[in-house]
């Protein structure tokens, strides 16, 4: 098993036609690779796992909400040596109600607002890690989402507890994708990720998870007087009198900190060539 791998053709388990179904061929390179002994799976779907289990001779636990096992509220049973786990890409493909029986509220592909649909994948990726024996491994394949123009990872997003001991690409075939045109500068999505996580043989673990905040570039330390002025510019829209750019950035951090901030935006007005000033007291962002 390689960084990156690729499946033309999906082998045999499980059911081609279940939508988001993961290729056996993987599944078998992990057990593989791994000299996996036992596997779990709480999110089976059409029952790959099992299947590859049955034809490498190996035990599997498989179990799913199509199966009547809700991974958030049901007790994980096994201590488990391997987890495989292939959760639903957010709201892509919604379960319950379409690929089995009725919408079920317990369906985390049907929630709509993904920080919720986040903060459950999370509560499900520790409830899993905790179930692994010392030394045990949790494989997780997912993808990206691209809606109404804005990227959500599920690799960056998604909690990280343990040692993270590889990311594998995984290559996408026959995607929708494949056979549509798109507009603008999108670029479709065609690979997923395999994360694989091994739980170490102490209390203390690590855990990384994506913190995400606001930051006023006017309060950044970082920035430099030349970027803050050009966005300032941007935001007065690329023309301004000295006064009203002295408005927007009063009172914020980078004013603060220089006694003499209005005489250096002056003095970066006048350096740099991306500004220019066409009447007295206006600067143009070029």
């Amino acid at each position: 098993m390689k960084s990156i791998v690729s499946y033309q053709e999906r082998g045999l388990g499980g059911n081609s036609n279940y939508r988001g179904n993961c290729s056996p061929r993987l599944i078998k390179d992990l057990i593989s690779h791994y000299s996996i002994n036992e596997i779990s799976d709480y999110m089976c779907g059409s029952n790959t796992t099992a299947d590859v289990s049955r034809e490498l001779s190996i035990k599997s636990n498989t179990y799913d909400l199509n199966m009547g096992f809700d991974l958030i509220n049901d007790e994980i049973k096994e201590r488990n040596e391997f987890v495989f786990w292939h959760p639903p890409y957010w709201d892509i493909i919604k379960y319950s109600g379409n690929m089995y029986g009725k919408p079920l509220k317990e369906d985390i592909s049907r929630i709509s607002d993904y920080e919720e649909f986040t903060r459950l994948l999370n509560y499900c990726m520790l409830k899993q890690f905790y179930s692994l024996e010392k030394g045990g491994r949790i494989s997780v394949l997912m993808g990206d989402i691209k809606k109404k123009g804005k990227l959500y990872s599920m690799l960056l997003d998604i909690i990280k507890p343990g040692d993270i001991e590889n990311i594998v690409i995984k290559e996408q075939h026959n995607c929708f994708s494949d056979n549509t045109s798109y507009k603008g500068k999108f670029i479709p999505i065609v690979h997923e990720y395999l994360l694989i996580l091994k739980k170490p043989s102490d209390f203390v673990i690590d855990i990384q998870y994506n913190r995400k905040q606001k930051i006023d570039l006017r309060d950044s330390d970082t920035i430099t007087w030349k970027d803050l002025v050009a966005l300032t510019l941007e935001n007065l829209g690329n023309k301004a009198k000295l006064q009203d750019i002295y408005s927007l950035i009063e009172g914020h951090k980078k004013s603060e900190k220089n006694r003499h901030w209005k005489e250096k935006i002056r003095q970066t007005l006048q350096t740099y060539p991306i500004f220019s000033s066409n009447e007295k007291g206006t600067w143009i962002l070029i």
